[in-house]
This record gives C-alpha cells, sequence and structure tokens, in this order.
C-alpha cells in the first residue's frame, strides 16, 4: 500500500482508555481525548467528577492503573492550586522557573505578566498577593517557556471581569500561534469559545459539537 504524505499534524495529546482508582473507588473508567495542535477543549464535570484527576494523568504528575497518554511537544501544566514559594517575589518566581527552562531571558515572564496586568507586583512575595493575583502569577510560569501543549485546571477562577478578558485575549493569541489547550471546569460560561467540549460524567468523556465548531463546519 503507497505511504503517501499527509498535512494533518499529529496531535498534540491522545489519552486512549485511561483507567485511575483510589482503593475501591474508580474515578476514571476509561477515558479518551485528542487534541490536535490550534484546538481549544473544554472538560467540563461537577466537583467530584474527576477533572483535577484526569488532569493530573495527562500531565504526567499522576500514573494511570491502565490506559495510555502521549503528548508531542512542550507540556505546559496550570494546576488548581497554585504552586508557590511564600517567601520568594514574583521576579524570583519568574527567575527561578525561566532558569529551570533554561531559557535564555525573562522577556516571555515579563511579557505575560504585563498581558495579565500585576506588573506593579513584580517585586512582592507569593504570601502577600491576593488568590487572584496568585493564580495570574501560576498561569505565567506555566507559559512561561511558551509550550506547544496547555493544561488549565479552572484557570481563570479568582480573576475578575477584566482579567478574565485579557485571559481570553492570551488563549486566542495561544490558539493562534499553534498551541492546543485542554481547560477544566465545573462551568462554561461561553461555550462558543471553544472548539469541543467533553462532559466528563462516570469517569468517561463525551465530547459535544460547540457553536463555533458548528460554524467551521457550515464554512
Amino acid at each position: 500500500m503507497p505511504t503517501g504524505s499527509t498535512d494533518a499534524p499529529p496531535p498534540a495529546l491522545r489519552a486512549h482508555d485511561v483507567h485511575k482508582s483510589y482503593g475501591r473507588h474508580h474515578v476514571l473508567r476509561g477515558a479518551d481525548l485528542t487534541v490536535a495542535p490550534g484546538q481549544l477543549v473544554a472538560v467540563v464535570g461537577e466537583n467530584g467528577a474527576g477533572k483535577s484527576t484526569l488532569l493530573k494523568t495527562l500531565a504526567g504528575t499522576l500514573p494511570v492503573d491502565r490506559g495510555e497518554v502521549r503528548l508531542s511537544g512542550t507540556l505546559g501544566y496550570c494546576p488548581q492550586d497554585p504552586v508557590l514559594n511564600a517567601s520568594l517575589t514574583v521576579e524570583q518566581h519568574l527567575r527561578y522557573f525561566a532558569a529551570a527552562h533554561h531559557l535564555p531571558d525573562l522577556h516571555r515572564g515579563h511579557e505575560l505578566v504585563r498581558l495579565l496586568g500585576y506588573e506593579h507586583y513584580e517585586q512582592t512575595v507569593a504570601g502577600e498577593l491576593s488568590g487572584g493575583t496568585r493564580q495570574k502569577l501560576n498561569l505565567t510560569l506555566s507559559l512561561l517557556h511558551d509550550p506547544d501543549m496547555l493544561l488549565l485546571d479552572e484557570p481563570y477562577q479568582g480573576f475578575d471581569w477584566e482579567t478574565y478578558l485579557r485571559f481570553w485575549d492570551l488563549v486566542d493569541d495561544l490558539r493562534t500561534r499553534g498551541k492546543a489547550i485542554v481547560v477544566i471546569t465545573h462551568l462554561v460560561f461561553e461555550q462558543d469559545r471553544f472548539d469541543v467540549l467533553a462532559d466528563l460524567t462516570d469517569g468517561r468523556l463525551t465530547p459535544r459539537t460547540t457553536a463555533r465548531e458548528d460554524h467551521h463546519a457550515g464554512a
């Protein structure tokens, strides 16, 4: 059989038949998810449905009991609870994470701080930041190395309206540059922003078509 070339890039993320249990409590029961470059996907579920467990398995911080997760390219992971050092300033966090990723400078970090509107807090220690500003720093650190695949757990929790809109401007820019993004949330206010909505119920994901997808299909 001839092996002709294809223009379609490989998926940025592919999860197949993912299972995860805690003792006798079965949280994930064969979850499947495929995300293409430039695609924005929302995983929606009630509290306790296993959304954070799913994201941890996708990020590789939690081993699966069964199934497979494959990532193509670099990963950015923004957990729901910020993992910050209360005694370090915003600027120091940027420097440490830049060093960890072997970045030559802090240009991208400072750009993200400006985009999310908290440049006045660069010299403030994390322990003195509000919950919303801590979340901005949490998001900034996950994006610092310009990853190809983003896994965001309730990323706009605690944001005011202006920051919420800034967040979506940032997401639009990332998608334009071919970044794949998965947003974990218990509630979706603006469904037409997403290419795919996937409901996490009984440990499995069920995709729904969005208004954006319908528009592209009819174009």
